[in-house]
């Protein structure tokens, strides 16, 4: 029995559809009868059967060739017997998540770029592909270069689809890709922008600038940046570097700068102003900004560059609009946050914004009661000592109520402790006076979850300002996958360029990542990559070995995609290849056929 392929035209349109049909024997000799018509079955339409020969013309987004020139395509043959006893499977590979990733480099248009900027010479491996390599590892299995050379690169079908044999790919060759790639970086993130508007449409009137820092294993000593300083990673023993980050209001990635591991955030704003309108030029711009990130100082030299902002303020900043604190004009932006605008006591051309959050007050006051709770424990525990007469040196016992409360910063202006000696001779001893602050108290517990905006940008309505500077939380979320999903932390290079193009790489593994979540948006399928790139990553390819009669044939083909992963690629318009390719197809060398 086989299938047959039936063709006829309904409402000028060509319809296909399939029969089973048998051989049989009768009295006028062989003849064809149809068993049952299945009707049109999928994956085997045309348009649906995606040969290995066009997985270049798709990732490039190439328009489809000539039928003639498919059809001249070798095909695997029909009919072949086959002995099942001896079918295999060898060379599983991962397929799914590195074509995806492919699919990303190419759309953002990097491939194009790293070809025109990183031109072949004389080497085997140019560097454009190798630079490829090193982003898409770390977008799809951030690890080292040596990780990559020695087991990533061979558990992938790469070597099928780039044409890179996995012995050309070793860690010096990486490291090295790395040094040339570096050079460019300002050029990429102009091409970045470029890109984004051609893509979503995306205008860059915002500029979201947050901060944040990643350590280094080892001591870093040929990195003069590398310094110990606050760290966000609650690895104070090591040293590390502050990444400045600029991105849209849709979170797409748009400049970094690298700064000294001890640096105090608020002294990089300045700079990086500078550096933007230096190397993109001035524009009419708004910088939003957390209020880690600004002091009067910034803001008066941003009001002198004719510069516009929306910031967040300390939370000092209070007490001048104690009295609007209290007011009922507060407008409802969403459950359980509400805004109301503020004229500003000075003359500045400013606009404030008081908000609150029902959320956030009930977040900070628990964290307001841990700290206090602590330090009431603690200096309660310290009297007792001092009472039972095992705690005697003053120093000493100012000492450790230091570092009480350094280690209860958020509580510690709530309480005076004062240390003094009673009594002379043998009778000397210490006495503790604690003092709780309990209006100031009350007071910071009243005020959790209120916080103040600051701008001079012409918009006042205060739903639009506080849903603008919200969007902070995507600079936060980009920090976040930088961080946790494309491995960025900890950093094992130990001299300055290669950290560098490490945070460059990084970087354009965010690029990725963030146009993942634009075009999953764009299909209706949520903003969650790491699921999507998880389910890609079972698509294996693999070769089936089929033993025949004086020849084995190998077919390279790709796993079926499960029919729920099928629907959601097919609304992202992503098509993986389904014909086999066949890889060798050669006299099989056995003592049965020797002559």
């Amino acid at each position: 029995m086989y299938l047959r392929r039936h063709r006829k035209k309904v409402d000028g349109e060509n319809y296909d559809y399939w029969s089973l049909v048998a051989l049989v024997r009768t009295t006028m000799g062989p003849r064809q009868r149809i068993v049952a018509t299945i009707g049109k079955l999928p994956g085997l339409d045309k348009e649906e059967r995606i040969g290995w020969e066009e997985i270049g013309r798709i990732l490039d987004g190439k328009p489809r060739p000539e039928a003639a020139l498919l059809e001249a395509y070798e095909e695997p043959p029909l009919w072949a017997n086959v002995n099942i006893n001896q079918v295999s499977v060898e060379r599983l590979r991962h397929f799914g998540d590195v074509y995806f990733a492919l699919l990303l480099w190419r759309r953002l248009g990097f491939a194009e770029f790293c070809r025109e900027h990183l031109p072949a010479g004389r080497e085997d491996i140019s560097w454009s592909v190798m630079v490829c390599i090193l982003a898409l590892a770390r977008f799809c299995a951030p690890s080292s270069e040596l990780q990559i050379a020695e087991s990533w690169y061979d558990k992938t079908a790469l070597d099928d689809i780039l044409g890179v044999p996995s012995e050309k790919i070793n860690d010096d060759r990486l490291y090295r890709a790395l040094d040339a790639l570096l050079p460019h970086k300002d050029k990429l993130c102009r091409h970045l922008q470029t890109r984004y508007g051609e893509l979503f449409g995306a205008t860059f009137d915002f500029l979201f600038y947050d901060i944040t820092s990643t350590y280094f294993e080892g001591s870093a000593k040929g990195n003069l940046q590398a310094r110990r300083g606050y760290s966000r990673d609650g690895r104070p023993d090591c040293a590390q570097v502050c990444i400045g980050l600029v991105a849209s209001r849709e979170g797409l990635p748009l400049a970094f700068e690298i700064f000294d591991g001890n640096r105090v955030d608020v002294t990089t704003t300045q700079e990086m102003i500078q550096i933007m309108e230096s190397k993109y030029g001035k524009a009419d711009r708004i910088w939003v900004m957390d209020r880690g990130m600004v002091s009067e100082d910034h803001l008066e030299y941003m009001r002198q560059k004719g510069a516009r902002y929306l910031v967040g303020t300390p939370k000092s900043m209070l007490k001048k609009f104690e009295q609007e604190l209290l007011s009922q004009d507060w407008e409802e932006v969403q459950p359980g946050v509400e805004v109301m605008p503020c004229p500003s006591h000075e003359d500045k051309g400013e606009t404030f914004v008081l908000c609150r959050s029902q959320g956030r007050k009930e977040k900070e006051n628990a964290i307001l009661d841990r700290f206090v709770g602590n330090m009431e424990t603690s200096l309660a525990k310290m009297a007792a000592r001092i009472e039972n007469g095992r705690l005697k040196d003053r120093q000493k016992a100012e000492r450790q109520i230091g570092r009480l409360q350094e280690r209860n910063s958020r509580s510690a202006s709530l309480f005076t402790v004062t240390v003094t000696e009673i009594g002379a001779g043998e009778e000397k001893r210490l006495k503790m006076d604690i003092r709780k602050n309990e209006e100031r108290y009350r007071q910071l517990l009243e005020t959790g979850g209120n916080y103040l905006l600051r701008t001079n940008w012409t918009e006042t309505d205060p739903k639009t300002l506080w849903m603008t500077y919200i969007q902070l939380t995507e600079v936060e979320d980009a920090f976040r996958t930088t961080k946790h999903d494309l491995g960025m932390r900890p950093i094992y290079h130990q001299k300055k360029d290669r950290t560098q193009a490490h945070m460059l790489v990084c970087f354009l593994a965010l690029a990725m990542w963030r146009t993942l979540q634009q075009w999953m948006k764009a299909s209706g399928l949520g903003t969650a990559p790491r699921k999507l790139l998880d389910e890609m990553k079972e698509i294996k390819s693999l070769d089936v070995l089929l033993p025949t009669r004086g020849k084995n044939i190998r077919l390279r083909v790709v796993a079926t995609v499960p029919k729920e992963l099928k629907v959601l690629l097919q609304r992202m318009k992503v098509m993986l290849p389904s014909r086999p390719k066949i890889i060798e197809n050669v006299v099989q060398k056995n003592a049965l056929f020797k002559a």
